[in-house]
C-alpha cells in the first residue's frame, strides 16, 4: 500500500508540472509592456511621417482642394515613372526593328490603335499613382512594398494588355488594324482573358491599398475633413476596377467558348460606373 501511495504521489507531481508548463504557455499573451512597445513603435513611425511635413500645411500648394504633401518627387516616384516609361517602350508598334520598307511600315501601323489604347490604360494607373504621391508624399516600408508589387504586375500585364487590344481592334475594324489572337484552343483563349483580368485587378487593387495606407495614416498626415473624404473616395473609386476585373475573371473561366468575348467587353461598364461613383460620392465637405 505504501508503494502504491508513492506512485500516486509521483504521478500527481508530474501532472502538476505539466499543468504549470501549459499554464505558462497559455498565459504568454501580450503583456502591458508588449503593448507599450508596439505603441511606441507606432508612435515613432508616425513621428517620422510627421517630421517630413511643414508646420503650416495650409501654405502648401493645393490640387482640387487637397494640400500636396509630396510636391517634391521622391525616389520611389522617380522609380515608378521609370518603370512606366520602360513598359511603354515595350509596346512599340514595330515589335522587332524599325521598318525599312513601305510594306513593313504599313504593317507596323496596324498596331497603332492597340498601342494608343494600351497607353491610355497605363496612363490611368500612372496618374493614380502620381496623384497619390503628390497628395501624401509617403515613402514608408508598406508604400514601397506595394509600389514594387505594382511595378512587377505592370511589366507582366503589358503582354496580355496589348494582345487583347490588338484583337479588339481587329474585330471592330474587320481585320484592317490590329491582329487576331494567336490562341489555337478554347483553353488558351480562356487563359489569355484570365491573365488580362488578373493583371488589371492586381494593379487596381494595389492602388486601393496605397490609398488605404494613406487613410490609415490620416492622423500623422494631418488630413482635414475634406482630405479624408477625398481619400476615402479614392479607396472606393479604385474598388470599381477591382470588382470589374474580378467579374471579368469569372466570365473568362465560366462562359461558353462562343461567348467568352464578354469577359473583355465588361470593362467598358466602367464608363458608366466611374462617373456614377463620382456623382454619388464626389461631394466633399468644406
Amino acid at each position: 500500500m505504501a508503494s502504491h501511495h508513492g506512485v500516486i504521489v509521483t504521478e500527481f507531481i508530474k501532472l502538476s508540472r505539466i499543468e504549470r508548463v501549459f499554464t505558462g504557455k497559455l498565459s504568454a499573451s501580450p503583456t502591458a509592456d508588449d503593448c507599450g512597445n508596439i505603441a511606441n513603435q507606432m508612435n515613432e513611425r508616425a513621428q517620422e511621417i510627421t517630421s517630413g511635413l511643414p508646420p503650416d500645411l495650409d501654405a502648401l500648394p493645393q490640387l482640387g482642394g487637397f494640400r500636396l504633401r509630396g510636391i517634391a518627387m521622391t525616389r520611389l516616384e522617380t522609380f515608378i515613372d521609370a518603370a512606366f516609361a520602360f513598359a511603354i517602350t515595350m509596346l512599340v508598334i514595330a515589335t522587332q526593328q524599325i521598318p525599312d520598307d513601305i510594306e513593313t511600315l504599313l504593317a507596323a501601323f496596324r498596331n497603332v490603335p492597340a498601342f494608343v489604347a494600351s497607353i491610355i490604360v497605363l496612363g490611368i494607373f500612372w496618374r493614380g499613382h502620381w496623384l497619390w504621391s503628390r497628395r501624401y508624399g509617403l515613402e514608408d516600408g508598406v508604400s514601397i512594398f506595394i509600389s514594387w508589387a505594382m511595378i512587377v504586375t505592370r511589366l507582366v500585364y503589358i503582354y496580355p494588355l496589348k494582345a487583347i487590344f490588338s484583337s479588339m481592334w481587329f474585330l471592330l475594324s474587320g481585320g484592317r488594324v490590329g491582329h487576331v489572337l494567336g490562341a489555337h484552343s478554347e483553353s488558351q483563349l480562356r487563359a489569355l482573358f484570365a491573365a488580362f483580368a488578373l493583371g488589371f485587378t492586381a494593379i487596381a487593387l494595389e492602388m486601393v491599398l496605397l490609398n488605404l495606407r494613406a487613410w490609415q495614416l490620416r492622423e500623422p498626415l494631418r488630413l482635414n475633413a475634406r482630405e479624408r473624404a477625398m481619400t476615402f473616395n479614392e479607396v472606393t473609386g479604385w474598388s470599381i476596377p477591382v470588382g470589374v476585373g474580378l467579374v471579368s475573371l469569372v466570365l473568362a473561366l465560366c462562359l461558353p467558348g462562343t461567348q467568352i468575348q464578354w469577359s473583355g467587353w465588361i470593362y467598358f461598364s466602367m464608363a458608366i460606373l466611374v462617373p456614377l461613383h463620382r456623382a454619388c460620392f464626389g461631394r466633399k465637405p468644406e
